[in-house]
This record gives structure tokens, C-alpha cells and sequence, in this order.
């Protein structure tokens, strides 16, 4: 999973960026393929769990049961299973587009390792990631004090895991879904138009993908205007994540940065029983 790209040199001439037109559609079909992975998956994991429950509850009840009993009786999926469906969803889709469609090369792989060994890597990661988790701080305390709900649509999900399987939703929360977030949003998303010479537009496309993934419209159950703001400060944090990793040139430090800001969060959860955005 080690990445990297080489850092401008100043004293040479910037390659021309190739045109958007042979461009973007790579960019669109990376997010097209992996919303229809990471959803097939969810769905698929969905419709196994019912069909697994309906059979429990037609044991229990001794005969079959009719479809409407069955679905009166479903239930919701259990929170473990929500937590781990989307680590199978979200994380095996990011390593299959990674392999697929931007796997690093040897040469990438040897020169992150050599990043990792500068101190001004690891300084850059811990400054993005305290600017992020400040970032999220202010513009939640404005929203706030402007009457939005700007509570994050899974914050009941990691409460209710964080109750139930600390340690494992700690792992999560804090390590595995940096990991897969990153090598699928900043490696493979960012990666793509930065490679292409589209550094800027990269960064905010793969952004606001990045948001969109977090609060969709819609599907979140809040007013247009708190679900604006949210996306907004997911924006801003997915930037900050992705400029880091064009000013180190490895992906281990957005990786370092998302780990650190997630750290702070759940921590901050835990004594105030909120988080940011």
C-alpha cells in the first residue's frame, strides 16, 4: 500500500497535464466502480443477515412464517455487523481499485519508505492532522451557533459500538478506516488527477466525494442546510488530508494525519459524549 509521488522539482519544467477529456472519465468510472462495489456488498451482507434471521425465526416459531410476520419481526442488524459490513464494503473496495486501477510500482513503494524516513514527514502529518481536527472544531461551533444539527450521521452507530465492543470500534474508528479511506479517496481518487497534472482539481473532486460518502442528501435524515455545512467541513478535511500528501509525497502521512484526528475525536467523545464533524 506504500505510495508516493515525487515531489515538484523547481529547477525543472512541469510536465504538461493531459487533457481533462482523457482525464476524467478514468476519475468518473474509479467512483462509479466503487460506489457499485461498496453497495453490492452492503446490500448483499443485508440480505444475507434476513434471510439468515428469518430462518431463526422460523425455527423459533416452529413452522414457516408468512412475509409479513417475518418482516414485522426482522429487527435491525445488529451494530457489530453494520461496523463490519462497512469494513468489508468501504475497505475491500478500496484495495480492489487500488490493485486495479492505481496499484504503486515498485519504484513508488522504495521512495515512500525513503519519505517515511524524513522527520518532516511525520512533522507535516502531525500538523495536518491537529489542523484538521481544529478545522472541524471552529466550523462545528459556528454551524452550531448558527442552529444547525450538525451531528455526523454514524455518531449513534459508534456510540452504540463504542458501548458494546470498545476495543474493537477503537481499531476501526482510529486505524483500519483511515487505511481504507485513504488508499481509496487520496490513492486512488487524488492520485489520479494529481498524476494527471490536475493536482488542484483533484483535490477538491476527491473531496467532496470523500463528504458526499459521509453525509449523502437525502439518506441522512437532516435539513438541507446542516447537511450543506456538514459537507462542507468533510471538504475541508478530506483537502487537508490530500494537500498533505502531495507535500510529503507518501501516503502514509494523510494516513498518520487521519489516525491522529480520529484519535482526538473519539477521545473527545468520550469525555463530552460528542465529537466534531
Amino acid at each position: 500500500m506504500s505510495d508516493v509521488r515525487t515531489l515538484p522539482d523547481t529547477t525543472a519544467s512541469t510536465p504538461p497535464a493531459l487533457p481533462l477529456r482523457s482525464v476524467l472519465p478514468a476519475f468518473v468510472l474509479d467512483v462509479v466502480l466503487a460506489v457499485t462495489l461498496s453497495f453490492s456488498t452492503l446490500m448483499l451482507g443485508l440480505f444475507g443477515w434476513a434471510a439468515w434471521r428469518g430462518i431463526q425465526l422460523a425455527q423459533q416459531s416452529g413452522g414457516v412464517l408468512d412475509a409479513a410476520t417475518v418482516q414485522s419481526r426482522l429487527g435491525t442488524p445488529p451494530v457489530l455487523f453494520l461496523i463490519v459490513m462497512t469494513l468489508v464494503g468501504t475497505g475491500g473496495t478500496a484495495l480492489v481499485l487500488y490493485l486495479w486501477r492505481r496499484r504503486a510500482t515498485p519504484t513508488e513503494r522504495r521512495a515512500s519508505i525513503d519519505r517515511l524516513r524524513l522527520p518532516r514527514t511525520w512533522g507535516w502529518a502531525l500538523v495536518a492532522g491537529l489542523a484538521t481536527f481544529l478545522f472541524s472544531t471552529l466550523m462545528s461551533a459556528g454551524g452550531r451557533a448558527l442552529g444547525l444539527d450538525l451531528q455526523p450521521s454514524n455518531l449513534d452507530l459508534i456510540k452504540d459500538g463504542f458501548a458494546r465492543f470498545p476495543v474493537f470500534l477503537a481499531l476501526f474508528a482510529v486505524v483500519l478506516a483511515p487505511l481504507y479511506e485513504e488508499l481509496l479517496f487520496r490513492r486512488v481518487l487524488f492520485g489520479r488527477l494529481w498524476e494527471a497534472g490536475w493536482p488542484v482539481l483533484g483535490l477538491i473532486l476527491s473531496s467532496v466525494v470523500f463528504a458526499l460518502v459521509h453525509e449523502l442528501p437525502g439518506l441522512n435524515g437532516k435539513p438541507a442546510d446542516s447537511t450543506l455545512f456538514l459537507i462542507l467541513v468533510y471538504t475541508g478535511m478530506g483537502g487537508i488530508f490530500a494537500w498533505v500528501y502531495r507535500r510529503t509525497g507518501t501516503l502514509w502521512a494523510p494516513i498518520a494525519a487521519h489516525i491522529l484526528n480520529n484519535a482526538i475525536a473519539l477521545a473527545v467523545m468520550q469525555v463530552y459524549g460528542d465529537v466534531p464533524a
